[in-house]
């Protein structure tokens, strides 16, 4: 480690790993800066289709098709009386091999990642903690502070510091720039099973949604290699969380709960305890700064419903990085140079949040509106792919939106 670079990237998920690596190879001196010994445990294993493409520009769709994990060809839904739907067959829309993606093994994932940003020439370490990122007195930022791994604490020199630390959100929480979302303050419950009962042929790969009987809960299902499904149940947090007794105890009741499940898990068995997470929806009301931007989970979190997270990340990685690297050969590291992605990426990401908020509509259906507007079978496939950046990609809310409404105003007579 050096004591002065061009570019310091504080954390290496996909977004960070991916920025890293745009950087690197752009030709900035570049440092990535992991917390955790890599490689490290997370959440997140389900990609969407799109998450082809960064990896594509990352030059790993190879080492991805050669890892060994589960490959990904379906989602599917199952209502809350245990009625499944017919599987999203993602190359029904689109045939192209970018149709097909994956159930990752995050720690994996994450280190590909992180030993590609190290190939194309970042310096790339873990075990390091951001104590502080600095700024002068105009507000521009000039460096980092690191307690690295033998205890030291090190001043580091850079004209740009790009945020990935996730949902710690370090310079959004330190500049006031975070707001969540009250309507999706959610948690989750999770653990992993062996033996878990997958769907057959193409669909043996899907990810399934799973609702319990209340809609107060639903649940995931994520097939990975190894014969091991990632299962855990998303609730609010109140629901969830407080007043019930342990999570060990409360995933069991949502789990009696949830007739779509239940037979799935007969004869499976769970490997390990069970993992608890907050999973508080928020944005950033500001984006980018002079000689900072913010990438990943620090820049929003969503939900994990839609397995948008992974996909978001590598997307915003990759475009900051570029916004970076142009920044540089420009001289110009401004707000608006580092950050002139952002609103195009919001734009396409408010089509998945606003499938979000109709899917946690306890008296709407998706199924129904299906059956309703089958024209629109394209469209939500779209988004179930993540294929959100082009003008037609919301075509089908005003027919949702007034089918949401009709589905309240039934309820209430």
């Amino acid at each position: 480690m050096k004591s002065a670079y061009d570019c310091v990237v504080i954390g290496a998920g996909p977004a960070g790993g991916a920025a890293a690596a745009i950087t690197a190879e752009g030709g900035l001196e570049t440092l990535l800066v992991e917390r955790e010994q890599v490689p490290r445990f997370h959440v997140g294993e389900s990609l969407m289709p799109e998450t082809y493409w960064p990896l594509q520009r990352l030059g790993l769709t190879d080492r991805v098709k050669n890892a060994g994990w589960q490959v990904k060809k379906s989602v599917q839904f199952v209502t809350h009386r245990g009625t499944e739907s017919a599987p999203f067959f993602f190359r029904q829309h689109d045939q192209r091999e970018c149709s097909d993606t994956w159930q990752v093994e995050r720690s994996e994932f994450d280190k590909m990642l992180f030993d590609r940003a190290a190939e194309l020439g970042a310096d790339c370490v873990d075990q390091t903690r951001l104590s502080d990122v600095q700024f002068d007195a105009d507000g521009r930022t000039t460096g980092v502070v690191l307690k690295c791994a033998d205890g030291q604490t090190r001043e580091i020199d850079c004209k740009v510091v790009i945020d990935a630390t996730g949902q710690q959100s370090f310079l959004a929480n330190k500049l006031g720039l975070k707001e969540v979302n009250p309507d999706l303050k959610k948690a989750a419950i999770w653990g992993y099973y062996r033996d878990a009962v997958r769907g057959e042929g193409d669909n043996e790969g899907a990810t399934i949604i799973l609702q319990t009987e209340s809609k107060d809960a639903w649940f995931w299902f994520i097939p990975q290699s190894r014969g091991i499904t990632s299962i855990g149940c998303v609730g609010d947090n109140d629901y969830l969380l407080k007043g019930r007794g342990t999570p060990e105890q409360t995933f069991q009741e949502e789990l009696d709960k949830c007739p779509g499940l239940k037979p799935r898990l007969e004869n499976a068995t769970r490997l390990g305890s069970l993992r608890t997470a907050k999973e508080f929806s928020y944005m950033t009301k500001q984006h980018a700064g002079d000689g900072w931007v913010l990438v990943g989970d620090a820049f929003g979190f969503i939900d994990p419903v839609y397995s948008s997270g992974v996909y978001f990340a590598l997307e915003m990685g990759v475009r900051a990085g570029d916004a970076v690297v142009q920044g540089f050969a420009a001289n110009d590291l401004s707000a608006e140079r580092l950050g002139a992605w952002s609103e195009e990426f919001k734009q396409g990401a408010k089509w998945v949040r606003k499938l979000v908020h109709a899917f946690y509509t306890k008296e709407f259906s998706i199924g129904r509106f299906m059956k309703e507007h089958p024209e629109h079978r394209s469209n939500l496939t779209d988004l179930l792919i993540g294929r959100i950046f082009h003008e037609r990609a919301g075509q089908m809310f005003d027919d949702m939106e007034k089918s949401i409404e009709k589905a309240k105003m039934s309820m209430a007579s």
